[in-house]
C-alpha cells in the first residue's frame, strides 16, 4: 500500500487522529493546565457528592474526576455564567456612597523676609559634649501660629550638592521665609534635659537646645602575638616599685689614649700662695725636733725649679 501521497500521513508514524481523539487530548492538556494555576479547594461551586463524582453548583454539571470539572471550568458555558453572576451581583448591591475625602485648607501667607536669628556653640570640659543653641526672632509672627523645626537630610535638600558629613536644622514660621542651621551630621541625644525648646509668646523668641551623643574613644590597636616558636622573654622585676635602670649601648667610644687633656694653666701673675698644711703638734719635751727631708726624697716645692733637686745617689 502506497502511503506517500496520502494527505496528513507520514511514513512510519501512526495515522491521522480522529476528532473524538483530538478532543480528548486537547481537553487533557487543560486539564494539566487547570491544575497547575488553579486551587481547586477554593472554588465556590465547586462539590463534591455522595456518590464520589463532582458537580458545579453554578452551571448545576456532572463530573466523573477533577480534570473534567477544571477542563469545564475553562469553557464558554462557565465563562459566561460568571459574568452573568457577577452582573447579577452587581445590580443588587446596595449602592454606597463613597467616603468624603477631607478636605486641608492651605494657608496662604505673603513671606516678609528672613528672621532674626542667632547661634552660639558651647562645649562641657567635664563631659566633652558638644551643645548647639539656637535663638529666633519672629516680631510679626501670625497669630495662632507656633515656630516649628525639624532635622534634614543632606540628600534631602536642593540647595547645595549633597554631603553625607552635614545635616541642616530647619526653622519655620509663617509668614516669615525657612531658614537652616548647617551642623554636623551626628547622632541627636535626646535624653531628658538635652534636647528642650520654648517659645516666648511676650518676647516673640523662639529658643532650640540640642546636645550630640558622645563618641565612642576608639579601641586601642592591640600587638599582634608573636608565632608560637617565638618566646619573649619575662620582664624585668620591679626594684623599689621602678624598673631597673637600661644598659648602656656598647656602640659608645672608647676614651683617648692618656685619659681626657685638660685645658693649659695660665702662668700665675703674682705669688703663689701655699697651701694650707695640717696642724703642727708642739713637740713634746725631751724629744728632739724631726730632721728635714732630703731634697731628693721629697717632691719639689713650688718655690723651686724642676733643676734645683740633686739627682739621687747611684746605687751600687
Amino acid at each position: 500500500m502506497d502511503f506517500q501521497h496520502r494527505p496528513g500521513g507520514k511514513t512510519g508514524s501512526g495515522g491521522v487522529a480522529s476528532a473524538s481523539e483530538s478532543n480528548r487530548d486537547r481537553r487533557e492538556r487543560l486539564r494539566q493546565l487547570a491544575l497547575e494555576t488553579i486551587d481547586i479547594n477554593k472554588d465556590p461551586y465547586f462539590m463534591k457528592n455522595h456518590l464520589g463524582s463532582y458537580e458545579c453548583k453554578l452551571c448545576l454539571t456532572l463530573h466523573n474526576n477533577e480534570g473534567s470539572y477544571l477542563a469545564h471550568t475553562q469553557g464558554k458555558k462557565h465563562q459566561t455564567n460568571l459574568a452573568r453572576r457577577a452582573a447579577k451581583e452587581a445590580k443588587e448591591a446596595p449602592a454606597q456612597p463613597a467616603p468624603e475625602k477631607v478636605k486641608v485648607e492651605v494657608k496662604k501667607f505673603v513671606k516678609i523676609g528672613r528672621p532674626g536669628y542667632k547661634g552660639s556653640v558651647l562645649l562641657f570640659p567635664w563631659g566633652c559634649q558638644t551643645n548647639l543653641m539656637a535663638q529666633i526672632d519672629y516680631p510679626e509672627i501670625a497669630e495662632s501660629i507656633m515656630p516649628r523645626h525639624r532635622f534634614m537630610s543632606a540628600y534631602e535638600q536642593r540647595i547645595e550638592p549633597p554631603d553625607r558629613r552635614w545635616q541642616y536644622l530647619l526653622m519655620a514660621a509663617e509668614p516669615y521665609e525657612t531658614i537652616a542651621f548647617k551642623v554636623p551630621s551626628r547622632e541627636i541625644d535626646k535624653a531628658e534635659g538635652k534636647f528642650w525648646t520654648h517659645w516666648n509668646r511676650e518676647t516673640k523668641q523662639f529658643f532650640l537646645q540640642f546636645h550630640f551623643k558622645m563618641e565612642k574613644p576608639p579601641a586601642p590597636q592591640s600587638i599582634p602575638a608573636g608565632p608560637a616558636t617565638v618566646k619573649r622573654p619575662p620582664p624585668p622585676p620591679l626594684m623599689n616599685g621602678l624598673p631597673p635602670r637600661p644598659p648602656l649601648p656598647d656602640s659608645l667610644p672608647p676614651p683617648p689614649p692618656g685619659g681626657m687633656a685638660m685645658p693649659p694653666m695660665p702662668p700665675p701673675t703674682g705669688p703663689v700662695p701655699m697651701p694650707p698644711g695640717p696642724p703642727q703638734l708642739p713637740p713634746a719635751p725631751g724629744v728632739p725636733p724631726p730632721a728635714p727631708m732630703p731634697p731628693m726624697l721629697r717632691p719639689p716645692l713650688p718655690t723651686e725649679g724642676p733643676g734645683s733637686i740633686p739627682p739621687p745617689p747611684p746605687t751600687s
